[in-house]
């Protein structure tokens, strides 16, 4: 039997929600994620069309949260990642205006670099991002796999003639399926296997480190009490243990931004409303401004703004790469308590346990991913930002954020990053190097 040999796994960096999906995968597989704009992949003409596209992306979400140019700008948003009804359900198939110029494109060379690469190296393609999946089927590779990451998608996610594609669609919700097929992708290409969450915060496909974090958490998340008493039994049975309030840490907010940086001034709203539950040490803040130096100005002038001082129950998460960048994030989701962030790929993170604080949607597939996670229980609208201290701490006392993450652990998939390794042929190992534990 011929040695094992990893899939290319591409990803294109527009937003963090791509490059999400593939960074867990490539740590597991052992290789590096390879951007499809990357000179490794695409000529110069391709890469101008990339960084158009970036630019264009950015622009276009960061203004839709503004005040001036915000509601042009969000219907501008909603109009590029349109959705259809998906009930009653019919055909779907029909190429869109953006289907058909992604056809145009590939026929004009986007994707030739990575189908030579294919080729060349005799290597499957494992990829987060429609564009590449899509060219590379067009080529007529034999193994492509493509990761959805939102629990509904566009039309452009399936190929101008989605009942003869080969791709083979691996999706993290029962609905993305639905969608794939509406759109004339035959059943037998689809396969429901979650998102690829962090393997250092599931531990193996048993889930210690998540059951471990997640035991922790609901100590924090229910400090009188009421929710664990209820389901003491139940929470002894899936995590092997009954959490006691043996930690008396604050609990911890964590509030990401896209990035695209959108939302940013949301931050600014509702720090002053904290303030005095951060002050009192009754509440922990993180505000991650991952690798965009701006970002991160923007936080330390909203934290001066609400008179808190950094280090004193607020902090700032930014590093100078993405490799650092998530490296660090996912040691501090695993001991975060709760996740306020608009409801892009963040939304699967809620089935690690972690209570969902939505903010508005920028698009209408994050709409979708909102509405999927509050439809499970695991995610929250936010109230008025200006009293996220009242609200906040009345979720604490009533056990509304305990129940949360319950239901996000219980009800949505947490294993995708095993079952996407089994499906390209790796084999899942229970030991995950440099697990991030709580503490």
């Amino acid at each position: 039997m011929s040695a094992f040999v990893p899939p290319l796994v591409v990803a294109a960096d527009m937003g963090y929600g791509h490059l999400r999906a593939a960074w867990p995968l490539a740590h597991a597989l052992a290789t590096e994620v390879v951007a499809a704009d990357g000179a490794d992949l695409a000529g110069e003409d391709e890469r101008r069309l990339w960084a158009r596209t970036r630019r264009f992306y950015e622009l276009t979400t960061r203004l839709s949260q503004g005040r001036l140019l915000g509601a042009p700008m969000q219907a501008l948003v909603t109009a590029f990642t349109a959705i259809p009804h998906l009930h009653p359900h019919r055909d779907l198939s029909r190429p869109t205006l953006g289907v058909r110029q992604l056809d145009r494109l590939v026929d004009g060379g986007l994707g030739r670099g990575l189908c030579e690469r294919l080729r060349r190296e005799g290597r499957a393609l494992l990829t987060t991002f429609y564009a590449p999946a899509i060219a590379a089927g067009r080529a007529g590779l034999p193994r492509v796999f493509m990761v959805v990451t939102d629990s509904d998608v566009n039309r452009i996610w399936a190929p101008f003639a989605p009942g003869e594609t080969r791709i083979r669609f691996l999706v993290p919700s029962e609905r993305a399926a639905l969608r794939l097929r509406a759109y004339g992708v035959p059943a037998a290409r689809v396969s429901v296997t979650g998102f690829p969450l962090p393997g250092e915060l599931l531990g193996g496909p048993d889930l210690p480190v998540l059951k471990s974090n997640l035991a922790a958490r609901l100590a924090r998340l229910d400090p009188r009490g009421a929710f664990r008493l209820e389901h003491r039994e139940a929470i002894a049975r899936a995590l092997g243990c009954a959490p006691e309030a043996e930690d008396r840490r604050p609990p911890h907010l964590v509030f990401a931004v896209g990035g695209a940086g959108a939302q940013v001034g949301l931050a600014r709203r509702f720090l002053p409303g904290v303030r005095e539950e951060i002050e009192r040490g009754r509440l922990r803040v993180t505000l991650v401004s991952g690798v965009r130096r701006e970002v991160a100005a923007a936080f330390r002038d909203a934290v001066r703004a609400a008179g808190l001082a950094m280090g004193g129950g607020v902090d700032i998460l930014e590093a100078a790469g993405h490799a650092d960048y998530f490296l660090r994030f996912h040691a501090l989701l695993a001991q975060a308590d709760i996740l306020w962030t608009k409801p892009s790929e963040m939304t699967f993170f809620a089935a690690l346990g972690l209570p969902l604080i939505c903010a508005p949607p920028v698009g209408i597939h994050e709409a979708y991913n909102r509405r999927w996670a509050v439809e499970a229980g695991a995610g929250l609208a936010q109230r008025d930002p200006r009293y996220a201290g009242h609200w906040i701490d009345e979720w604490l006392a009533d056990g509304t954020l305990a129940a949360a993450a319950w239901s996000g652990f219980t009800r949505l998939p947490k294993r995708g990053l095993y079952r996407i390794l089994e499906e390209v042929g790796a084999s899942p190992s229970g030991e995950v190097a440099g697990a991030a534990r709580a503490g």
